[in-house]
């Protein structure tokens, strides 16, 4: 199974106290004067996360710990107290917070330089690690958070799968100018300008993934799923939005009639990511290339997982009814009925299985009725805690 997974799976892998295994980290505290660069304390913990998660550690990202911020009255990139940083963290059901400050040194006629500290929190043991510092050129500061997180990675992981050689080497090296649009663009509430941000960010590094996904997810969002698709392709597997990022794909190539590479794409998430939605949404672009039993297998996988779910009775039905096998089908869309009784397209469906009336090609009315299911992130959290809790 590839190292990189969706954060999700890794739930699975742990303990039934999962969530308690998360690890949060929150922005760096400036302390100099000038509050345009905030943003390299922001940019140090989401770049550490990222590579824990990397690393198979269970993460918690900015919008949750902005949520728990809120919630608490915090502002993140404040000077947080120790009993903050734990709050925080309880608020989060994190087992370990990361916090600390950064500071940076202009002299004339030098390159600015920069110091990082951070200190790892672990709320089980109830203990502060040492202070891990990483000091240097500001330009260089994509080495520098790589070297910081090493440091973190071992404090939490104190045998690591992985040597600090490989671990920095899958580190991608990315220009600071780069890296500053990226995280301005996350910082920002304005779709505009994050759209700005972002843009700015990949054409500084072409092969910089994370705006590149944070692009395809603002495009999707005006489902504007061909510009969607294209974004969410250049996002490489080593980053961890890169399983999330292929099932998007898979879904905006559907709906622009790309079918084969929709096909591809839920099969690699299928076998990462076997989850009801993911085996669904594989039927539904197996079914548009005429690949029937294969759909339909896929189909009765996701129902095997969620028996409650309406859509997948309807898929699997309309997959049989397409095999004129319509016994099978009208049972599949009574079923529909019996959870939703005002489904028009099921009642029309389930008319013509009694009548034993097979599809008409061609005909608009009939085809293209399969549907695809677009949740992921909350779906994969809500069927892997139910699973662990069946353990």
């Amino acid at each position: 199974m590839p190292r990189l997974l969706f954060a999700a799976l890794s739930l699975l892998l742990l303990a039934p106290a999962a969530r308690a295994d998360a690890t949060v980290a929150l922005p760096l505290y400036n302390l100099t004067k000038d509050r345009s660069v905030d943003w390299v304390g922001e940019s140090v913990a989401e770049n550490i996360i990222e590579a824990l998660h990397a690393e198979g550690l269970v993460t918690l990202d900015r919008n949750d710990r902005a949520e728990a911020c809120q919630r608490l009255s915090l502002r993140a990139n404040a000077s947080l107290s120790r009993a903050s940083v734990v709050k925080i963290a309880d608020e989060l059901d994190a087992s370990h917070a990361i916090f600390g400050s950064f500071d940076i040194k202009r002299e004339a006629g030098a390159k600015p330089s920069i110091k990082l500290s951070v200190r790892v929190l672990d709320l089980k043991q109830v203990r502060q690690s040492d202070e891990f510092t990483a000091e240097g050129l500001l330009e260089d500061l994509a080495a520098l958070q790589s070297a910081l997180a090493w440091k973190v990675l071992t404090s939490i992981v104190p045998k690591p799968a992985t040597t600090e050689a490989e671990f920095l080497g899958r580190r991608p090296s990315v220009r600071v100018d780069a890296m500053e649009n990226y995280t301005r663009g996350l910082m920002s509430k304005d779709d505009n300008a994050r759209h700005r941000f972002f843009t700015q960010a990949t054409r500084l590094e072409p092969k910089f993934s994370q705006p590149a996904f944070q692009l395809g997810l603002l495009y999707w969002d005006k489902e504007d799923y061909q510009h969607a698709s294209q974004w969410f392709q250049r996002v490489a597997a080593t980053d961890t939005h890169y399983m999330q990022a292929l099932y998007y794909s898979g879904i905006c190539r559907h709906y622009v009639a790309e079918y084969a590479g929709a096909e591809l794409a839920f099969a690699a998430v299928a076998e990462n990511v076997p989850l009801n939605e993911v085996f669904s949404n594989l039927g539904a672009s197996q079914l548009r290339l005429g690949k029937l039993p294969q759909a339909i297998a896929n189909f009765e996988k996701a129902l095997e997982g969620d028996p409650a779910d309406p859509d997948y009775h309807f898929n699997l039905g309309y997959a049989l009814w397409h095999a004129k096998r319509f016994d099978e089908a009208a049972d599949r869309f009574r079923a529909v009925l019996e959870r939703i009784p005002d489904d028009k397209e099921a009642t029309t469906l389930l008319g013509f299985c009694l009548k034993r009336e097979a599809p008409r090609a061609g005909d608009p009315k009939q085809e293209g009725l399969e549907r695809v299911k677009e949740e992921y992130e909350e779906t994969v959290f809500r069927q892997l805690k139910s699973m662990i809790e069946k353990k």
